[in-house]
């Protein structure tokens, strides 16, 4: 095993950033729409119809969202080790 140089790792694009920024955007997004109907549920809303309005986009991004979310992590984790392959390939 040979030791690195702190100057020698490959720097973080903008993709990268963005893909990961955005994955953790929808997971805290999905939170608080779980929150949110929960906190619906629990303040009487049982008597409102959770089926109109703005509830069923909340309901699917609760859904929906750490799906996205977890491809995303994955694509900037394959990205990165792809990226990596090809420097150690070319060195």
């Amino acid at each position: 095993m040979s030791t690195r140089t702190p100057g020698e790792d490959l720097p973080v694009r903008r993709i990268d950033r963005i893909l990961a920024f955005m994955s953790l955007g929808l997971l805290a997004l999905s939170v608080v729409c779980f929150f949110a109907i929960m906190i619906g549920s629990a303040t009487g809303m049982e008597q409102a119809d959770f089926g109109t309005g703005i509830w069923p986009v909340v309901g699917a991004t609760v859904y929906i969202a750490p799906i996205l979310a977890f491809a995303m992590l994955m694509t900037v984790l394959i990205m990165t080790f792809v990226r990596r392959a090809k420097a150690n390939k070319g060195r």
